[in-house]
């Protein structure tokens, strides 16, 4: 039940512990800068329902949900009921009016989604419901609802379909490379949208050690005594601010491949996220309203994306981030700078002539 008491409409049954309810918020409200200013330009855009929705034809959206219909569980009152309270509990405290269809799908992987192009249906593995106590699985349903309510599965029904055609098109000459540059960009967009989703999820569930747990558990399996949280997060900064150009540039080549950031950055994400002034002012009442959206301005979302990469870049303390900030302070010695750092990739020097029992550099 949420704090006012009250009980909404085809959401009886609903947790006991009190959380805050977020009347007509919009998607706005959590959704990370990059993925905001892609997803308000493409609302304003003329015609963009009509585009995708005569795309349907062409993707294997129907033929997906049959699948997860003849061979999954349905989520519902006599199946998972849990998860099923779950599921309206998370769309009552975002205001989803119409509680998408979501499934249990037997898969020892844990993993989640939202796909669908005229209407969201959530994924959840058995992996998954196996793996998460009560409050990290709350966190994850109510992570796939922010999806939904964002639009996000038309976006992941998408990209579904274009790495299918990728494998399709690869003896054309040039087409694989067309069509994988468009996956390229949008698995970076859809990166950032799961950097939202969390956040989305972090505001149903309203505890934020269980969406890290969660996130950890995801990375680490379910060995919950022999993990930390705090050495978790620990991890994700060294990640950031270890090594030199070259782990950087392997950073980059590890993470373009994948549509979702790694789990260590996401739970530092999540938790920079929980303790700005922006959720707080979620918590007190203060967000977007969804009926406010369409009087959005897609330049001031794009100002808004280019500001946070450029403090994101600013505060990182990676090493070819550092050297970005340096170039554009038009710092000294930059070019000492980058040979030092790239030095590892160079063939070792030979060995100079000396005595037999000399000491050689290392």
């Amino acid at each position: 039940m949420s704090d006012d008491g009250q009980q909404h409409t085809g959401h009886e049954r609903v947790p006991s512990r009190q959380r805050r309810r977020f009347p007509g918020i919009s998607s706005r409200a959590y959704e990370h800068p990059a993925d905001r200013s892609a997803l308000v330009a493409l609302r304003k855009l003329s015609g963009f329902d009509t585009v995708f929705k005569a795309l349907s034809g062409l993707l294997p959206e129907r033929s997906l949900r049959l699948l997860f219909l003849s061979d999954s569980v349905r989520v519902s009152e006599r199946q998972f009921q849990h998860l099923h309270d779950m599921l309206l509990d998370s769309c009552y405290i975002l205001d989803l009016e119409k509680v998408p269809p979501m499934y249990v799908n037997q898969d020892p992987q844990p993993n989640a989604m939202c796909i669908g192009l005229d209407e969201p249906i959530i994924v959840v593995t058995t992996g998954l419901v196996e793996l998460l106590d009560e409050e990290e699985m709350r966190a994850v349903v109510g992570h796939e609802v922010g999806h939904a309510l964002s639009g996000h599965s038309v976006y992941r029904t998408i990209l579904l379909f274009l790495t299918s055609l990728a494998l399709k098109v690869a003896w054309i000459p040039l087409g694989n490379f067309a069509v994988m540059a468009i996956i390229t960009a949008l698995r970076e967009w859809f990166r950032k949208s799961e950097l939202s989703a969390d956040r989305a999820g972090l505001l149903v569930g309203q505890d934020v050690r269980a969406s890290m747990r969660g996130l950890m558990k995801i990375a680490g399996g379910n060995h919950l005594h022999e993990m930390n949280v705090d050495a978790f997060l620990e991890q994700a900064e060294e990640y950031e601010s270890g090594g030199d150009l070259r782990d950087s540039v392997l950073k980059i080549l590890n993470v373009l491949p994948r549509s979702h950031p790694f789990a260590t950055i996401r739970a530092a994400e999540l938790k920079k996220w929980a303790e700005s002034r922006d959720f707080q002012r979620i918590m007190d009442g203060h967000y977007p309203r969804r009926d406010e959206d369409k009087d959005t301005s897609v330049s001031d979302s794009f100002r808004e994306s280019a500001a946070s990469y450029a403090s994101d870049v600013k505060a990182s303390k990676d090493p070819l981030m550092k050297l970005v900030t340096d170039l554009a302070g038009g710092a000294g010695d930059l070019s000492g700078r980058v040979r030092r750092g790239f030095d590892g990739f160079r063939s070792p020097p030979p060995a100079q002539e000396g005595p037999a029992d000399a000491p050689q550099e290392g």
